[in-house]
């Protein structure tokens, strides 16, 4: 008399979605295009120059222009890929940013964001958030060095820092090289009552 063995559903279920993880380890690697090289650890090779607001009671006084060379530290990693309205795709990697006043190793900004890559239309992204409760996305034409600006609707904040440090307008320009990369970026302010250009620059060299 032959005996047979049922599996439940939910077993063959499980051993069906092995071997299709299985087999999608072996498709192709996503293109990052230009943001491919940034995959990685990176620190600045000397301070960089970040100008800001001066606070109340600040040496500098309110809203005047406070340099404060820094250091930082950026993590890229490949993140997920994505799909919109049906026929924009998207790939993209996460990035997480933490800079430390050169002064005293004291960390004053920390940021977490997504480059984005749009290979049909050679279109990259950047989109972040710094907590402080402000969002931002840029965006500008794809190559291994491009300037990145926030569009129209790119910038969303908190009520409170729409009224009294609301942010105008975003631009970035990376330099991608093989092992070192330069940014400089311009962030238009209200604060204090009055418009302020707030600049931060940088190179960094890849340590791992």
């Amino acid at each position: 008399m032959k005996t047979f063995i049922r599996f439940p559903a939910i077993i063959l279920t499980s051993l069906t979605l092995s071997f299709l993880f299985a087999d999608s380890a072996f498709a192709a690697e996503p293109d990052f295009g230009p943001l491919q090289p940034l995959i990685g650890t990176w620190k600045t090779v000397n301070p960089g120059v970040d100008v800001a607001p001066g606070r109340t009671g600040s040496p500098i006084g309110q809203g005047g222009p406070a340099v404060e060379p820094f250091y930082e530290i950026r993590t890229f990693e490949a993140a997920a890929d994505a799909v919109n309205n049906s026929d924009q795709s998207l790939v993209a990697i996460y990035y997480k940013q933490e800079v430390f006043r050169q002064r005293d190793d004291a960390k004053f900004h920390d940021q977490r964001g997504y480059l984005i890559y749009d290979k049909k239309n050679q279109m990259v992204y950047n989109s972040y958030c710094v907590p402080r409760a402000v969002c931002v996305v840029a965006e500008g034409k794809a190559g291994a060095k491009m300037t990145l600006t926030a569009p129209s609707r790119g910038i969303a904040e908190s009520s409170y820092m729409t009224e009294n440090a609301t942010t105008n307008a975003f631009s970035m320009t990376i330099d991608i090289g093989a092992d070192s990369f330069t940014y400089t970026q311009i962030t238009k302010l209200k604060s204090y009552g009055k418009d302020f250009t707030h600049s931060d620059s940088a190179t960094l060299e890849k340590i791992r």
